[in-house]
């Protein structure tokens, strides 16, 4: 069983590689660039990819940035020099495009990550960036995957959000040591 769980490990690292690779270079340099211009970054996304937008928002936060969780009680009004940044791999997820919408009606940023630039969510969007999987009913399929619903999905958006913290602590000359100091100290 140990070895088998192993198998399926490699396969599915495998597979994240691969997608990574697949990733358009000049879109993510785009999107780390309006993450940069904003003066606050709000992220949302759905079951687990609302997880890995999350995670992003922490990252963003210790680094300095006004990062917010939409849905969050702590979570202020958008506004023009804002950044909303969705994570939906079909980009048709009902209460994303109604929160899409909102935020370009007060006419703040918008980007997606999504597996589908072309859905409602992408089309409203100042910036996309496409990320290879399936979406949970295995619709848009631009890869093969062996994991079940979108998890090719959920994890290569994780991957490719710490890439794009690597390259904003990059662009700001900022180290792990320098991010400490926002780390959560009451744990």
């Amino acid at each position: 069983m140990v070895s088998n769980s192993f198998a399926q490990a490699l396969a599915i690292s495998g597979e994240i590689s691969t997608a990574v690779k697949e990733i358009n270079t000049e879109e993510a340099e785009k999107l780390a660039e309006r993450i940069m211009q904003a003066r606050s970054v709000f992220v949302a996304g759905g079951g687990r990819s609302g997880l890995m937008m999350k995670a992003f928002a922490m990252r963003l936060m210790q680094m300095g940035y006004q990062a917010y969780v939409v849905g969050e009680t702590v979570t202020p009004a958008i506004g023009p020099e804002d950044l909303l940044l969705i994570g939906s791999g079909s980009g048709e997820t009902q209460s994303l495009c109604a929160m899409a919408n909102k935020a370009k009606s007060l006419d703040a940023s918008l980007a997606l990550i999504t597996i589908q630039p072309g859905s409602t969510i992408g089309k409203l969007a100042d910036a996309v960036l496409k990320l290879p999987g399936a979406t949970k009913d295995q619709a848009g399929v631009t890869g093969t995957t062996r994991q079940p619903m979108a998890s090719l999905f959920e994890q290569t958006l994780l991957v490719v959000l710490d890439g794009m913290i690597l390259k904003l602590m990059s662009m700001q000359e900022l180290s792990s040591e320098n991010m400490f100091v926002q780390h959560a100290n009451l744990e």
